[in-house]
């Protein structure tokens, strides 16, 4: 776009560490998929230390400067802003219905999707490195046998992981069944072993109790207050008739005695 080459070095770069740092969600605009995201969380992408190191951008020091940042980018049209509805086929899991917003604002609570696809050089590397495995794969009956014999032992090592991989997946779930007798609720070993999280982190920390996560809700809070109420209530000692203050238009009567009889 015409805009977007118009955008300086520095803003640039902004819009490509966007682009690949957050995380995109998946959206259907006028029928095409597209990705979106929220502001806040591009704001909060600018204020990482990952951004702090990238040389030759803005310097963010608050939220405030993230935001002022982030409206500059706009202006280049590298995303525009949009409106989510419902989702866009029948399953709940669809992608959800886009719209673009005619007030192009920048907001912290708005969505945006990108029109712009990032540094086109990873593409172009990554289809050079497909090119050039293919015509080795075609070429490996011509390889000398000392590659070809490196090629097998390294698809063997890659197959004793994934065997591994396998093996301890199976003893994890043997050990949970065991533990989930012996000792309720039972312990899971590598517990983020299936997460999304690095390889590094997929095996910290060792072992964890199967307990489940508590979920913070509005119902959960409203039951707290009322409860509190309650305590409060039984706390409170009862009032006398004496120290009780009297109610407005409510007439008090004493009873006097009889002093002619």
């Amino acid at each position: 776009m015409e805009q977007q080459a118009k955008a300086p070095a520095d803003i640039k770069k902004v819009a490509d560490f966007l682009r690949g740092n957050v995380k995109p969600r998946s959206g259907a605009l006028n029928g095409k998929r597209v990705d979106y995201f929220k502001g806040k969380s591009a704001a909060k992408s600018l204020l990482t230390p990952a951004y702090a190191k990238k040389k030759g951008v803005p310097k963010v020091e608050n939220e405030e400067g993230a935001h002022a940042l982030l409206r500059q980018v706009h202006q280049f049209a590298f995303f525009i802003r949009v409106q989510r509805g419902g989702p866009s086929g029948t399953s709940a899991k669809s992608p959800k219905t886009l719209q673009v917003v005619p007030q192009q604002l920048w907001g912290a609570d708005e969505y945006y999707a990108w029109f712009y696809e990032g540094s086109q050089w990873t593409n172009y590397l990554g289809g050079v490195a497909l090119v050039v495995v293919m015509l080795a794969g075609v070429c490996f009956p011509l390889w000398p046998p000392v590659m070809r014999q490196g090629v097998w032992y390294l698809s063997v090592g890659a197959l004793g992981l994934l065997g591994l991989l396998f093996v301890i997946a199976i003893l994890r779930l043997i050990f949970y069944i065991i533990t989930v007798l012996v000792a309720s609720p039972g312990i899971w070993v590598f517990p983020n072993l299936f997460a999304d999280v690095g390889f590094i982190e997929s095996f910290i920390p060792f072992w964890e109790w199967d307990l489940p996560k508590k979920k913070k809700g509005k119902k959960g809070t409203k039951k707290g207050v009322k409860e509190d109420a309650k305590t409060s209530a039984l706390a409170t000692p009862p009032q006398s008739d004496a120290s009780r203050p009297s109610t407005p238009g409510r007439v008090q009567i004493e009873e006097v005695e009889d002093t002619d009889s």
